[in-house]
């Protein structure tokens, strides 16, 4: 029976699918994004967690345990470095997960595994979005109309400008002064 046995071995013996993780783990750590099967992407996420938050606190023991998993001088150097600068004050949860579909071959289902704090086009929508106004002819409502009649005679037209209106305001009744003339 197997009970309580949660690890999936991904189909391989032991030193293939750790040698797998560790490098799968330091392609993530260099280029921040890869794409995978969903099943190795999970066990990535396992593998790769535990080692961000053990490179929070730069010690050279951390270090040298970060190195036992990863095998690759470039990729510890960038954890403790580039990588913990952005997500140090995360309290977990530093990759994603993002499906993508089936592999043509075999029907397996793709995804691409992140680290969160790196995707620019996620962080831009994380951000309120900037509020637009709307322009129309007409203006705002009471000021077209005061400006219409100033425009007839050209003393009124003076006191209008030396009023000074915000900068939208001031251009659409500049606009409307010409198209009446």
């Amino acid at each position: 029976m197997r009970h309580g046995k949660k690890f999936n071995h991904l189909g391989r013996k032991t030193a293939h699918r750790k040698a797998m993780l560790s490098n799968m783990a330091a392609s993530l750590l260099l280029h921040k994004r890869i794409s995978t099967t969903l099943a190795k992407a999970k066990e990535l996420k396992k593998y790769v967690e535990p080692l961000v938050t053990r490179a929070k606190e730069d010690t050279t023991h951390n270090r040298r345990m970060a190195f036992s998993y990863l095998k690759n001088k470039e990729a510890i150097i960038l954890l403790f470095g580039e990588v913990i600068e952005k997500v140090g004050t995360r309290p977990g949860g530093y990759t994603r997960i993002i499906k993508t579909g089936f592999r043509l071959g075999d029907n397996a289902e793709m995804c691409i595994i992140e680290l969160v704090d790196f995707n620019e086009l996620m962080l831009k929508d994380a951000q309120p979005a900037k509020k637009t106004t709307r322009r129309s002819r007409r203006g705002t409502g009471a000021a077209p109309a005061v400006a219409a009649p100033a425009a007839k005679t050209a003393a009124p037209a003076k006191e209008a400008k030396a009023e000074e209106p915000s900068a939208p305001e001031a251009s659409a009744e500049s606009t409307e002064e010409s198209e009446e003339k």
